[in-house]
């Protein structure tokens, strides 16, 4: 298979590495969201990634967090085959509404809003990184870069993909809420969440599982 990764909005495409490693056998493509991509819609940003990517054929695409809400818009135009919600925003495909006009409270925990984890190891640790390895949480640190272009939060979201999705909730995550990822995933998209003992970057902390749920179809 062919895996497309779209990193979230504090992490280099460098985050997926160890994802990566435990998908041997496959096409593996970290696509790097602010290296020659138009950021200033939904639409051109999707089409950016389908110029960088010619050769790419009905793959898996990936996303993780915040990049959720670019999830249907890169998937239709690379021709996916499935789309995975990995700790990932799902938009309001029946309310049309964008990330900024979403229920705060209940779709974040309160402690996350606000904060900026690319800019203190600390904070990172506490909120993305709190369940890896001393060592791979070191590591992580390296990952930290801030991706937040003025139109992810202010898209208003389209209809619902019509490709199948898989919704991966972390249940230990300390950004998005589980309960409401999982909710969202019944709702939005109308399909059953797979639960990994996790915080907010499994493919961090637990790549190997998460590799076994992204192959198994």
């Amino acid at each position: 298979m062919d895996f497309v990764l779209l990193h979230g909005t504090t992490q280099t495409p460098r985050g997926w590495d160890l994802l990566a490693r435990e998908l041997t056998g496959h096409r593996v493509v970290a696509v790097d969201l602010l290296a020659g991509t138009d950021t200033s819609s939904v639409p051109a940003l999707a089409a950016s990634v389908r110029r960088g990517l010619p050769d790419v054929r009905e793959p898996v695409v990936v996303a993780h967090s915040g990049s959720g809400v670019l999830l249907p818009a890169v998937a239709a135009a690379l021709g996916a085959s499935r789309l995975v919600w990995v700790g990932a925003y799902i938009p309001d495909f029946a309310g049309g509404r964008s990330l900024a006009e979403e229920d705060i409270e209940a779709t974040f925990h309160p402690e996350w809003v606000g904060v900026d984890p690319t800019r203190d190891p600390a904070l990172a640790d506490r909120f993305l990184f709190h369940d890896c390895a001393p060592d791979v949480r070191e590591w992580a640190h390296g990952t930290l870069r801030l991706f937040h272009p003025p139109a992810l939060p202010a898209h208003p979201a389209g209809p619902a993909p019509e490709i199948p999705s898989t919704v991966v909730v972390p249940t230990a995550d300390r950004t998005l809420r589980a309960d409401w990822m999982a909710r969202a995933a019944r709702e939005r998209l109308g399909v059953e969440p797979v639960l990994i003992d996790a915080g907010h970057c499994p493919h961090v902390s637990r790549p190997a599982e998460l590799a076994a749920l992204l192959t198994s179809g």
